[in-house]
């Protein structure tokens, strides 16, 4: 009894690990997660651990007070399909919260945000 508690205990663990592993989780951004940068940025750009799928994953920069700042022109990069991304204007210093939304290509769902602040 006790080896067949193992082994069920082992494929638990390994469908766990199997499937924490088919989400698109953000791997990293420019401007960074939390920085402060001089000059506002083109664009935001996020890298994602798997590719994703375009027409469902959204990114969008948001100003201190909530309004869509970005050009709304988000998309996934053909030769980089892990790498989402969208334009922003001439941005002014302040604190500007980026929010996403990331489709695997196997379907699973992820979503976050954070900040990042230009600097007078």
């Amino acid at each position: 009894m006790k080896s067949v508690a193992r082994v069920f205990g082992l494929f638990a663990i390994t469908v766990a690990i199997s499937e924490a592993g088919a989400h698109a989780f953000l791997d990293h951004a420019v401007p960074p997660v939390g920085s402060a940068i001089h000059g506002s940025p083109a664009q935001v750009r996020l890298w994602f651990t798997q590719e994703l799928e375009p027409a469902f994953s959204t990114l969008k920069v948001l100003s201190a007070d909530g309004r869509q700042v970005d050009k709304q022109d988000k998309q996934v990069d053909r030769a980089n399909p892990t790498l989402l991304e969208v334009s922003v204007p001439q941005l002014a210093p302040g604190r500007y919260r980026v929010v996403w939304r990331a489709l695997s290509v196997d379907t699973h769902v992820t979503e976050g945000d954070f900040v990042f602040e230009v600097a007078p």
